[in-house]
């Protein structure tokens, strides 16, 4: 597969993201291991996040400026490593304009028009005549660099978060000069910049292109416009691919970067559109999390090359487990949101549930000192993920689960429709415990004396957590846990109240699960608002949505006080007010207590105890997984005396 002079090895793309390993505006490192360990692991192109192009545009603390000349030894290391394997590697270039930030530099922020973004909330100077030129500079600036970098292409950034966006749509370009008004002049901007860049490259270097084919805000781009605009780019025969996306940061980011409740393919049609109007290749995105969708949408004509972001981060070697014939071996992506959006929507650094080891593949990992017997107590993830990474290393793992099935909460939370994905995770984790010897033995309860007899080396405490009745429940047998109700011991029928201080999944999923069934919910949180983690993975707007077509209601800043004979009293706290609320039934979405009994009565024997997951604290599936992979990493590393 050609992308003009570029020559790739596959159509597997690891598109631009976001990572937060830039120091002091350079990459770093961090930067190197992380795109060599994509290629290493059979990516056919790689694209760089973004690198800006103007020194008055950051968005964001750990950017990449794109624009100090400082950049290109950095550039070079990245691209040398990267091309040790065959792969291909473009930058992407942008200046975010309007959706940029005078937090960090004081400043101004500019765009084509006065109209601010709903995240920063700031409104932007409309750039000028002479202004329009530095921006056009600053790309063809940047993509020099990029050539002295050693990258085999660029990638101009005219999707979610870009200058060149905001002119092409309608929703923040009212201009009425020569660059606003139709479709055509409110494109002017990007030709002239494609042209500029082009010029600065020469023909050896490949030139591309992302747009959105749908930002589904009010007067924005519909995909209609996106095809011309794709057929404009395609006439000047200076862009060699167009890669694509839906919707825009920060309006609608949950349609750019989509949770497990996005259904697969629901992008397929922007990149389909513009493939039937265009004869360049299309990048197509969205969602693709396993090779045989990938193969599909190539096969079916839907892209020519398929962007495999989330699915990479969570398994670097997509690509030759795939070509391998072992796609059964891939850590799927969960498409959770968790460390890779979650984390990077805070300033820290990328990171992934699925991989313990995305960010930190910089950081050489030691083998152990001696191998020798783990016995590890609770299946859950964290049990899990212990077990697989300490056989891995060669030790003798026996692992215990009083279930009859392994994963734990994990396995409870898939039971609901929308969150049916994360079974992947403990299938694959149980599946490298029987393919690396795990001697597994679920459906058992072990105590101390027991493991004492066994003799271990060490012994890894992973039995979870349990939840805590509260206090107002009495002794009522209608108010219940939710996972009395996912685990089938409940089954809540007529008026039911979910109670939720966790602002999760938990409480918003389990109240979607009885409205489904037939029930009339109301979910009730001390929080300002329903659910308000869900904002940091993207999963708000669809748990509103569904909401309100389930007819659920929601009562924020409330706490129970009472429960008498099927009548709630909450006390809204903020104004000291009391209400009465009679229902059938109350299921809690509370904070739960570690399982410490085992822990307790090993404490002081003569083997390596370790403790991991809700058996710590109880805490979310990316501890869990980290906290197992340590553990198995540190057991037997210490010398023996």
């Amino acid at each position: 597969m050609s992308l003009g002079p570029v020559r790739l090895a596959n159509r597997v793309v690891f598109a631009a993201h976001l990572t937060n390993f830039a120091s002091d505006g350079m990459p770093t490192p961090q930067h190197t291991a992380y795109y060599r360990a994509r290629a290493e692991g059979g990516a056919g192109l790689i694209i760089t996040e973004e690198q800006i192009t103007a020194p008055g545009d950051r968005p964001y603390e750990k950017l990449i400026r794109g624009y100090d000349p400082a950049v290109v030894q950095h550039y070079r290391t990245i691209t040398d490593a990267v091309h040790r394997y065959g792969t291909r590697i473009f930058a992407q270039l942008n200046h975010n304009g309007g959706q940029s930030s005078g937090m960090y530099t004081r400043a101004a922020i500019v765009a084509p028009s006065a109209v601010p973004d709903p995240l920063f909330r700031e409104v932007p100077h409309a750039v000028d005549t002479d202004e329009i030129a530095d921006v056009i500079d600053g790309f063809a600036l940047v993509a020099r660099h990029c050539v002295e970098g050693g990258f085999d292409g660029v990638e101009l950034q005219c999707s979610q978060s870009s200058i060149l966006r905001g002119f092409l749509s309608g929703a923040t370009n009212r201009r009425v000069d020569r660059y606003g008004g139709d479709l055509a002049c409110r494109a002017r901007l990007l030709l002239e910049v494609v042209a500029a860049v082009r010029a600065a490259v020469g023909d050896d270097i490949a030139v591309g292109v992302r747009i959105s084919g749908e930002e589904h805000v009010e007067n924005g781009t519909r995909l209609d416009e996106a095809v011309d605009v794709a057929r404009m780019l395609a006439a000047t025969r200076q862009v060699d691919y167009l890669n694509t996306t839906v919707g825009v940061a920060t309006a609608t980011l949950h349609l750019v970067e989509p949770s497990m409740a996005t259904p697969r393919g629901y992008a397929n049609h922007v990149p389909r559109a513009i493939r039937e109007a265009v004869s360049i290749p299309v990048i197509g995105v969205g969602r693709f999390k396993d090779p045989e969708q990938a193969n599909s949408a190539v096969a079916e004509g839907v892209c020519d090359l398929v962007g495999v972001v989330r699915g990479q981060i969570a398994d670097p070697d997509f690509v030759a487990k795939a070509r391998a014939g072992s796609a059964d071996r891939i850590r799927m992506c969960l498409s959770c949101n968790q460390e890779c959006v979650g984390r990077v929507g805070t300033g820290r650094w990328l990171g992934c549930v699925v991989n313990p080891r995305a960010g930190k593949e910089s950081i050489a990992l030691q083998p152990p000192r001696r191998r020798a017997s783990m016995h590890v107590v609770g299946a859950g993830p964290a049990g899990l993920q212990a077990a697989s990474t300490a056989a891995q290393l060669g030790h003798r793992v026996v692992l215990y689960e009083r279930a009859r099935e392994l994963g734990g909460q994990i396995r409870t939370a898939a039971r609901v429709p929308g969150r049916v994905e994360l079974r992947s995770l403990v299938d694959t984790l149980a599946g490298e415990c029987e393919r690396y010897g795990v001697d597994v033995h679920a459906g058992v309860n072990i105590d101390a004396d027991f493991l004492r007899t066994q003799s271990p080396a060490a012994v890894v405490i992973a039995t979870g957590a349990r939840p805590v009745r509260p206090a107002w429940a009495g002794g009522s047998a209608t108010v219940i846990d939710v996972r009395d109700v996912l685990e089938g011991r409940a089954c809540p029928t007529g008026s039911v109240l979910v109670y939720d201080e966790l602002g999760f999944h938990q409480g918003t999923s389990v109240a979607e699960h009885l409205a489904d069934s037939g029930c009339e919910v109301t979910i009730a949180t001390n929080a300002m608002v329903v659910g308000q983690d869900l904002d940091s993975t993207l999963d708000m707007e669809g748990w509103q949505r569904r909401a309100y077509d389930r007819r659920i209601v929601e009562l924020t800043d409330v706490i129970p006080i009472e429960h008498v004979t099927n009548t709630l009293t909450l006390l809204h706290h903020p104004t000291g007010i009391r209400s009465t609320h009679h229902v059938d039934w109350i299921v809690c979405s509370l904070h739960q207590a570690p399982e410490t009994e085992l822990w307790n009565k090993l404490r002081g024997s003569d083997f390596e105890l370790y403790r991991i997951g809700d058996a710590v604290t109880p805490r979310r599936a990316n501890a869990a997984i980290l906290e197992g992979d340590s553990v198995a990493r540190a057991c037997f590393s210490v010398p023996q005396h």
